[in-house]
């Protein structure tokens, strides 16, 4: 079986994502501080998840289905918001242990939102993807959103500094969620128009 270069670069990233996970949960257990429903409540940590075991797949299978785009798609989207609310709201705190492994910052932060954007934005989808599939996309982020602040209520804690009223207000959480669903939304519509891009240009 012949592998382009693109899949087995998938391959890599997926494993590289996955294992810096890994290491993380390794290095948090050595320490006696790891503590599983915290550690998977990290939006960072749950969109690597999904990227590293998407990679994989994409690689292997070289899938280009439309279901396969729009999984894609939205594994695109997770990843960019994770790159991108990084760098905006948390690369410039003081303080803050951002990854147990400093080197994993780099791999969670930054290099996997560049390699998953940039692999959509190189290689996207050669179908159109429907605007419903937008609606979809954004679930995710949603039901995150509410899950935080409901568990964060319950048990007084917060993964991240802006998602804590007790840091803030929620009058200021609120403010933040609404800048950035709009945000996530427009993001959306932005991936959703490199599908189809290259059939588009032929006619």
């Amino acid at each position: 079986m012949n592998i382009s270069l693109a899949r087995i670069t998938r391959i890599f990233f997926g494993l590289l994502a996955l294992s810096s996970v890994v290491f993380e949960i390794v290095v948090l257990l050595g320490e006696g501080a790891f503590r599983p429903v915290n550690f998977f409540s990290y939006y960072t940590v749950l969109s690597n998840l999904l990227a590293g075991v998407f990679l994989i797949y994409f690689g292997v299978t070289n899938n280009t289905s439309n279901k396969t785009a729009v999984v894609r798609g939205a594994i695109t989207l997770y990843m960019a918001m994770t790159g991108v609310i990084f760098a905006v709201l948390l690369a410039g705190l003081e303080g803050v242990r951002l990854t147990a492994v400093p080197w994993n910052n780099l791999v969670l932060h930054y290099i996997m939102p560049l390699v998953v954007v940039g692999d959509w934005l190189l290689n996207p989808p050669k179908k159109k993807i429907s605007k419903r599939a937008i609606w979809l996309w954004i679930t995710f982020p949603l039901l995150y959103v509410v899950y935080s602040l409901i568990r964060g209520a319950i048990v007084n804690w917060y993964p991240y500094p802006f998602l804590s009223p007790v840091q803030s207000s929620y009058l200021q959480v609120a403010i933040t969620s609404l800048v950035l669903a709009v945000f996530v939304i427009a993001l959306a519509f932005a991936i959703r128009q490199f599908a189809g891009m290259r059939d588009r240009k032929k006619r």
